[in-house]
């Protein structure tokens, strides 16, 4: 047989393909028979291997072919001579022209079925088989570091299923591998931690990133929590959808222990400066103050926010008190000579409002780790006579005297700091707003007394059922917070108000009478539902509303669905404006007698809502609400001209006694208040020395010397100054005699225990003798028994009101007790004596 360039014909077969398309294709095509001689051979191998295809035609296999290449691939053609189509793959030839090839062995038949001959076809694959040997080494490499792999690996499906798994993941989670192969890996997440876990996969489904780093926890199947550092990272095909991801975890929860155990010595060391009697402030090397406790705050008039930063030259201002110069600060000596220096001399405290301490102190540097000094602490205390009474109402300042829990104040202040190292940690913290239901039943039916035993008993109850690093405070007259300072989320939240609930329900004490108190809670979780401390509080209170508004008996978690006014008080809001419109609202007078002759002199107006004689709101649901939207300012303005109005007609009636009245701050910082004030007078007709507005210690000392400036103004037309709940809001006594005040107002708190508690009375003394050494004359309120008042009168006391001597009366009832002879005092009534 002959190759020609019109067509290759088989031995009695027919024409098949074109001659010179079998010669141009680029693979080595034969056809042998069956004496494997070869009878066709295309050109390609004069280009691959160099023979002359007319040469090649009758000669033998083995004549052509080099003896290596029969030995791998003879048994593949004699199969197909056997009948059997077969393929090979692998290295043949030699030399040059050596490569790595696919090949395919066709039997070719005759009419009856008989193999007359071979087609074979050699298609050079080397590039290809290069390439397929490099992707197998790669992945051989990658399996291996993967399987090796210190920290726990794992191959995911863009569902979040594993396809592939190490041994160290298997240990971190103790599951097996068929086991995790299973799971996805939210299967194995912690609930708390679902919602951040689905957005980030999320985002890396959705082509928004390729990679992203979270710490978070898994649980382990013995069910604790694995703390673990997750960096993911997704492979995307040629059409830019993810294909599968790579997860690297690393196990943290070692680290996460040193952390809690960090936080746990600063929370110490924080709480011992909170706690000690002395003031402590810190510096930099660059003498910038870096912390101040309570003391220091209440010493320098400085708060801890606004000191940080400052130098200390501005917040510690010392001078001699001989000399009067300034007196060099020990702490840049300290700081400087890497020692110990203590003040010598009459050192005297200047506070930021003008206000004088004498003082003793020290300081001393602080090192480092390595013995590096990096700023200075200074510690110093008052020497003054007055000392054990600033300590007594700086402690009275931060506390509920009913209960001796934290009030809003110290609780603002420990919020922030909790908020502040949650953030540091990436942790969680949790507010709790609890309000007992039904409260004022009790006061009502019970008296007062009843009501005052509960609020101990429940406050004893929170603090048996909490750890000591949580925060109970008591920030109203039923409400109470607690601040979890690290919590596990929204379970963890739940796990301790359902146990609050079952202990208080399973005692004695939430017995009362025939009744059963429960109470509501609300929760706000850091960071999930709030920033900030503010929003903490806030939104804890819109979610304890919200248990109000369904049943009370319970708790519920803030959610952004709640108004960010609860509909309880938009629905406030909404009626005291049409109060105010329709004139709903009405004052009450609470009177003040002389704490000899018992003759009512004088009236403390209250504010009360009321519609044909029961309250529609109490003042502390209402007035909040009123300086929250904006309407206490109308609403001052409306309680000033009334009160005037009233005080005018007693007075032309024969019945000059002096009316007191509240301002809130927002309307005593108001820029019309005096021409408000003036304006009010004249139209009632009123000799202003009838008129007292009642101040309290923050509204004063808020503005400084804007305020001394407003007070003397007003003190210049003819009306008196009296300075409200004295003693709960600064520790400072000296500043009394910097404000044109007129008369102190002892607060209840000091009343309530002055017969029982020695350091009360002893407080309460020096306050009334201060007072009168300034030219002021006192005001005791809270008054309920006879030995309280006793004990006022013989103090000094120059006024007196409280139960004892009447509840806050409608103008025509105290008006009867408003006699041109001798005053006859009221007799004690029960009830509520008021809130402004």
């Amino acid at each position: 047989m002959r190759q020609t360039d019109r067509e290759f014909v088989p031995p009695g077969g027919e024409s098949h393909w074109p001659a010179h398309v079998l010669h141009g294709a680029p693979a080595l095509i034969t056809y042998i028979d069956r004496q494997r001689r070869f009878r066709f051979v295309n050109a390609t191998h004069q280009s691959w291997l160099g023979m002359d295809p007319g040469q090649m035609l009758g000669r033998t296999v083995e004549e052509v072919i080099d003896k290596a290449s029969i030995e791998v691939a003879g048994a593949c053609l004699q199969q197909a001579l056997d009948g059997t189509p077969a393929e090979f793959e692998g290295e043949l030839f030699d030399g040059p022209s050596r490569a790595y090839v696919h090949g395919n062995f066709q039997p070719d038949l005759d009419d009856d079925g008989h193999v007359r001959g071979v087609f074979t076809v050699f298609v050079d694959i080397s590039a290809r088989h290069a390439l397929e040997t490099q992707l197998r080494e790669s992945e051989q490499r990658f399996f291996g570091a993967f399987q090796h792999a210190p920290i726990g690996m794992a191959l995911v499906t863009p569902g979040g299923y594993m396809l592939r798994v190490n041994d160290a993941l298997c240990d971190m989670l103790g599951y097996s591998e068929q086991e995790l192969l299973t799971l996805s890996l939210l299967d194995l997440t912690h609930p708390d931690d679902l919602a951040v876990s689905r957005e980030l996969s999320s985002s890396l489904r959705h082509g928004d990133r390729d990679t992203y780093q979270l710490e978070k926890r898994y649980v382990h199947r013995d069910g604790h929590s694995v703390y673990v550092l997750l960096s993911v990272s997704v492979v995307r095909n040629s059409d830019g959808e993810p294909y599968h991801a790579v997860a690297q975890i690393q196990d943290i929860s070692q680290r996460k222990a040193y952390e809690e155990a960090l936080f746990r010595e600063r929370e110490l060391a924080e709480v011992t400066l909170r706690s000690i009697g002395d003031a402590v402030i810190t510096t930099d090397l660059m003498h910038q103050v870096t912390s101040l406790n309570p003391i220091a705050e209440a010493m320098t008039g400085w708060t801890h926010a606004e000191a940080v930063g400052k130098p200390m030259s501005e917040v510690f201002r010392l001078i001699d008190a001989n000399t009067r110069e300034p007196l060099h600060s020990p702490l840049l000596d300290a700081i400087t000579r890497d020692a110990i220096v203590e003040l010598k001399g009459d050192a005297v405290l200047l506070h930021r409002n003008g206000f004088e301490t004498p003082i003793e102190d020290s300081a001393a540097s602080i090192h480092d780790h390595a013995g590096s000094v990096i700023g200075g602490v200074l510690v110093f205390h008052d020497v003054s006579e007055t000392r054990a009474l600033a300590l007594k109402m700086a402690h009275l300042a931060q506390h509920d005297t009913l209960t001796g829990l934290p009030n809003r104040s110290l609780l603002q202040a420990r919020l922030e700091q909790v908020l502040a190292s949650a953030a540091r940690r990436h942790t969680q913290a949790a507010l709790l707003h609890i309000d007992l239901d039904n409260f004022k039943q009790i006061n009502d039916s019970l008296g007062h007394v009843a009501g005052d035993a509960l609020l101990r008993t429940f406050a004893d109850h929170l603090r048996a059922s909490l750890r000591n690093e949580d925060t109970v405070s008591r920030v109203g007259g039923d409400e109470f917070v607690v601040l979890l300072s690290h919590v596990d989320g929204r379970t963890g939240a739940s796990q301790l108000c359902e146990k609050l609930t079952r202990l208080w329900q399973a005692s004695t004490a939430s017995k009362v009478g025939e009744s059963t108190i429960s109470f509501s809670t609300g929760i706000s979780v850091y960071p999930d539902d709030a920033q900030d401390a503010e929003a903490m509080l806030r939104n804890s209170d819109i979610a304890m509303y919200e248990v109000k508004m369904h049943g009370r008996n319970g708790y519920r978690f803030y959610t952004p669905s709640m108004s960010e006014r609860p509909a309880a008080r938009l629905r406030i809001e909404q009626d005291l404006r049409r109060a105010l419109r329709r004139g709903d609202l009405s004052l009450h007078y609470q009177p003040k007698v002389d704490a000899n002759s018992l003759a009512i002199v004088g009236a403390e107006a209250l504010l009360r809502w009321q519609v044909d004689g029961q309250d529609v709101y109490l003042p502390d649901q209402f007035i909040p609400i009123a300086e929250e939207c904006g309407l206490i300012v109308p609403l001052g303005e409306w309680v000033l001209r009334e009160a005037c109005r009233q005080a005018g007609n007693w007075y032309r009636d024969g019945h000059p006694i002096v009316v007191a009245i509240n301002v809130a701050a927002p309307q005593f910082q108001h820029p019309g208040f005096q021409t408000t004030l003036k304006a009010a007078l004249d139209e009632a007709q009123l000799p202003p020395s009838l008129i007292e507005l009642e101040l309290t210690e923050r509204m004063v000392m808020s503005a400084g010397d804007q305020s001394r400036a407003l007070m003397q103004r007003i003190k210049d037309l003819g009306v008196s100054l009296a300075l409200d709940d004295f003693g709960t809001g600064y520790c400072s006594l000296s500043y009394l005699k910097y404000f044109p005040i007129d008369a102190l107002k002892i607060d209840r708190t000091f009343v309530r225990d002055i017969a029982t508690d020695a350091d009360n009375a002893a407080i309460t003394d020096a306050i009334i003798a201060m007072a009168h050494s300034l030219d002021m004359s006192v005001v005791a309120e809270g008054v309920e028994t006879t030995s309280q008042a006793e004990h006022l009168r013989e103090a000094g006391c120059s006024l007196l009101q409280g139960f004892l001597f009447g509840t806050a009366l409608p103008p025509d009832e105290l008006e009867k007790h408003l006699l041109p002879a001798p005053a006859v005092a009221l007799q004690g009534q029960a009830g509520d004596d008021g809130l402004p």
